[in-house]
């Protein structure tokens, strides 16, 4: 049941919404951006309030479709982290119309997203990105029900501001901790039966269940020949990643986990001279940050830790043919904070000084216990509401393990008694295997991107755009001709 207070406020900027038919706003036009070559299509940035009695309010960046837009469909993105900016990482690091090089410029991203629809970009919750909360008790209680009820009252101010969109197909994606967001924001869409148009819902390397998601992370580790076999096999009948996280995060080790971390923490903690997010490329050494860092942070306390590596991190041998940039993130974060960048954007620093990609404040205090809330039965309310739904995973990922992920879709599948429509097999793009599929009831898609990284655009561009282009058009991906 919605609280009267809350349930007041929607019923209100419903009222509104109806009421307000007028164009765009003006005053949240980003006429250009720092370093931006001439485009086609407009862009808007700005605040909307979601919380009038304790300050708060979350910032978008919104960029309408290159040709056409008024003929395609409105897709939110939320990044994860959680408590990272979808703006610093899904803009200007993966999908949008502008990638950042070196902080200094910006280049058009020949696979911008943008291309197929109009993207919103939301940096939530507050406290992620630009958005804020004045109200500083907001960030000691902080949790995913507070999440979804502030980003269902941004939505429904923002089709205020831009009523043409009201009835326009309506998907959420978004990736890393939004397999948290995500679907709990559309199962709150659904049932407070507010007027939108939504579709469906994509999203990538999710967390969905801590235990499979966790587990899966050994699994990895021993499959790519990061760990021994020797080690595996500890892990797996002594000491789990799951239980190892519950114990390290309490601070209660039993005997078990003490045991196997005497015996192979030294060949665990080799893990941290990988890039967890993209185990076949190479790590920033001037950066340490990641948009997965808080389930980073999970990972870590499922690591063993018992004595300090003997390993000394920055001796790693610099690349010298690398065709990803592994310091975007960092080029993205060095761009925003630019004052004129932020003034082009309409956006503020609020209780800081600096903008950072993902807020610790938030990290530390977001609810523990929400993190263990397996998402899977709210996808699966999902399908039996008639939305789509497409989990996809970049295959070089540590972090969230596409066997893990593939394993709950197809657990849910089952549960749902979903036939398979389309039997595991390889996509093709440019007559090379994009990946992997399967289909089930021609509503639920699992994929995968070969060569991808927990920030699919960023390593493999075409491959993220061909997936996202045939999820908003409800088409399967490619197969050989």
């Amino acid at each position: 049941m919605f609280d009267r207070a809350w349930m007041l406020i929607i019923m209100t900027t419903v009222a509104t919404s109806v009421l307000m038919v007028r164009s765009f706003p003006e005053a949240d036009k980003v006429k250009s951006l720092p370093g931006q070559s001439d485009v086609s299509f407009q862009q808007f940035a700005g605040y909307v309030a979601v919380d009038d009695n304790n300050n708060r309010a979350l910032f978008y960046y919104f960029v309408e479709a290159q040709t056409n837009p008024a003929s395609k469909p409105l897709v939110l993105w939320l990044n994860g982290g959680l408590g990272c900016s979808s703006v610093g990482v899904g803009a200007f690091t993966e999908h949008g119309p502008f990638l950042t090089n070196q902080g200094q410029a910006i280049v058009q991203n020949q696979y911008s997203w943008n291309k197929v629809a109009n993207i919103l970009y939301v940096e939530s919750p507050a406290g992620a990105g630009f958005s804020y909360s004045l109200n500083l008790s907001f960030y000691k209680t902080v949790n995913d029900k507070v999440t979804a009820r502030d980003s269902l009252v941004f939505l429904q101010r923002w089709f205020a501001k831009f009523p043409e969109y009201t009835n326009r197909d309506f998907y959420i994606t978004g990736e890393s901790y939004a397999g948290h967001y995500v679907p709990q924001l559309a199962e709150l869409i659904v049932k407070s039966k507010v007027n939108f148009n939504l579709r469906g819902i994509a999203v990538r390397n999710p967390l969905l269940d801590l235990d499979t998601d966790m587990n899966a992370v050994d699994e990895y580790y021993w499959s790519h020949g990061i760990i021994s076999d020797y080690a595996y096999k500890i892990s797996t009948s002594l000491c789990n990643s799951s239980r190892r996280y519950r114990e390290n995060f309490s601070g209660h080790h039993s005997t078990d986990c003490l045991v196997a971390a005497q015996k192979v923490s030294e060949e665990y903690s080799s893990t941290l001279l990988i890039d967890k997010y993209y185990v076949i490329g190479d790590r920033c050494l001037s950066y340490n940050l990641s948009q997965a860092s808080f389930l980073s942070e999970m990972l870590n306390l499922g690591t063993f830790r018992l004595r300090k590596s003997s390993h000394n991190v920055q001796q790693i041998e610099d690349p010298t043919d690398q065709p990803i940039d592994e310091c975007n993130l960092k080029y993205s974060e060095m761009y925003l904070n630019r004052k004129d960048v932020q003034k082009a954007l309409h956006a503020r620093l609020v209780g800081t000084t600096d903008y950072r990609l993902c807020n610790k404040i938030l990290q530390t205090n977001y609810e523990r216990s929400d993190i263990e809330i397996p998402t899977t039965d709210v996808i699966g309310f999902l399908v039996k509401s008639g939305l789509r739904v497409t989990v996809y995973s970049g295959d070089q990922d540590s972090v969230v393990p596409f066997m893990g992920t593939r394993r709950l879709i197809d657990g849910l599948a089952k549960k749902l008694a979903l036939k398979t429509t389309l039997p595991y097999t390889p996509w093709i793009l440019d007559n090379q295997v994009g990946g992997w599929t399967q289909v089930y009831g021609n509503q639920v898609t699992y994929a995968t991107i070969r060569g991808a990284s927990h920030e699919t655009p960023a390593t493999q561009p075409r491959r993220s755009f061909v997936l996202f282009n045939a999820f908003v058009e409800g088409k399967p991906l490619p197969k050989a001709s």
